[in-house]
């Protein structure tokens, strides 16, 4: 009998062990579905690897654009800063050119590394697109580059560590609201020590972030960590203590180029989130059902995201709800376009896009143990917002210009609520 019990333990230790070895293996070797699709050059001429890069090409497209329509306005908002003097929101806005029925407004880099698809896109609808469309009664707003320190310094969030999609709201009390899922799992999403990918708590992550999936569920746990929090300024998803001053400047404009417009359509780009290579559309949740039909319309043959699938998860002070919320005369709809990268629809790619969050955070608030570490970390994060892949790059692009081309023209049709 002993031996049979020992044969046992020996058995599930080892079972025990080829489950770690595995998971380890997967974890640190991770790397999301490849994307088959064929490269397209012209596509790729869109992209640029540095912000002013970025900003410089933006108004080179928006200068081709004055000379086709009048009354364009080009011109930039200066963010004010403790460490750079040179950030600023970059626009152009073509007003319609008979009578002002419908405003699009094209927004991006709310996210600021997630500017570079972002700012491909726009410099495309710039070039291309908006010479295919009647703009008698449109107007276009095209934003660029609305968290211009983040865009500039590959992070997320802006210099204050804010995030500026947790941030964006007309109501002061969201600033001092509290997560109270976040700050049970605070002490495991911040470490407090100088960042060391070969420290055990960073090799084997996996390991920790399942026993965490295991203890609350997996969407329990989406939802704490990526709602948005008020209390940890150096952690991550931090919402702020106050609208940020890029949130801030960019209100006035949208406010008085909307205001002599009926309906008003923001769209937002955003990169990271869902299956690499595929663009995802996320309205924000509707009850109104008129206003749900007509985004289904302007984006029939699509498929759109309405928060029923089980890896949805809900953010306070987000940037969409909140352009809404500073025109409440107007008839507004929105919708959101995310380029997913680490297929976090699974598990394994929601660990690894949530542990490169976690450590870049970490490393900006705590140092590295070494150089190569911050390289790599870097690096990581970078290619989670922004691949180097030319068939992602050339993939988002022609997937961003089939649907875009689409839901401009249905939109020009779109009646307007009385």
């Amino acid at each position: 009998m002993k031996i049979f019990f020992k044969v046992v333990l020996i058995g599930f230790i080892l079972v025990v062990a080829g489950v770690i070895a595995f998971t380890t293996y997967q974890f640190n070797t991770y790397k999301p579905r490849e994307i088959s699709q064929e490269v397209v050059p012209d596509n790729l001429k869109y992209f640029q690897e540095t912000y002013n890069d970025c900003r410089k090409k933006f108004y080179e497209q928006a200068e081709g654009i004055r000379q086709q329509y009048k009354d364009v306005q080009i011109a930039d908002l200066k963010i004010e800063s403790q460490i750079d003097s040179d950030l600023t929101i970059d626009y152009i806005y073509i007003p319609a050119q008979k009578s002002h029925k419908r405003l699009l407004i094209l927004t991006s880099a709310v996210h600021g590394v997630e500017g570079y698809v972002g700012s491909a896109i726009q410099q495309m609808v710039l070039k291309e697109l908006i010479k295919d469309v009647s703009l008698d009664d449109l107007g276009v707003l095209v934003i660029h580059g609305i968290n211009p320190y983040g865009f500039k310094n590959n992070r997320r969030v802006t210099e204050n560590n804010v995030d500026l999609n947790r941030n964006s709201s007309t109501d002061n009390s969201l600033y001092s609201s509290e997560n109270e899922g976040y700050r049970d799992l605070n002490s495991f999403l911040n470490q407090k020590e100088k960042v060391s990918l070969t420290s055990l708590g960073n090799f084997f992550f996996q390991l920790n972030a399942i026993q965490k999936i295991v203890r609350y569920s997996m969407g329990s746990l989406r939802q704490a960590v990526l709602q948005g929090q008020y209390q940890y300024e150096k952690g991550v998803y931090f919402g702020g203590k106050a609208l940020e001053p890029s949130v801030a400047a960019v209100t006035p404009l949208i406010q008085q180029t909307a205001q002599t417009y009926d309906l008003v359509f923001n769209i937002d780009l955003h990169t990271g989130y869902g299956a690499n290579g595929t663009l995802h559309l996320f309205p924000n949740p509707l009850k109104d059902e008129n206003k749900k039909a007509r985004i289904e319309n302007i984006f029939k043959g699509y498929h759109i995201d309405w928060g029923d699938g089980d890896d949805f998860y809900t953010v306070t002070g987000d940037f969409t709800t909140y352009v809404g919320s500073t025109i409440p005369e107007k008839d507004y709809l929105t919708m959101t376009f995310e380029f997913g990268t680490l297929d976090t629809q699974t598990t394994l790619g929601s660990i690894k896009a949530l542990h490169n969050v976690m450590i870049e955070n970490q490393g900006v608030q705590y140092g590295y143990v070494s150089k190569k570490d911050e390289i790599e970390v870097k690096s990581r994060y970078l290619q989670g917002y922004y691949p180097s892949s030319p068939a992602w790059r050339s993939k988002a692009l022609y997937d961003a210009r089939e649907v875009l081309i689409q839901a401009i023209k249905k939109y020009q049709e779109t009646a307007v609520m009385e």
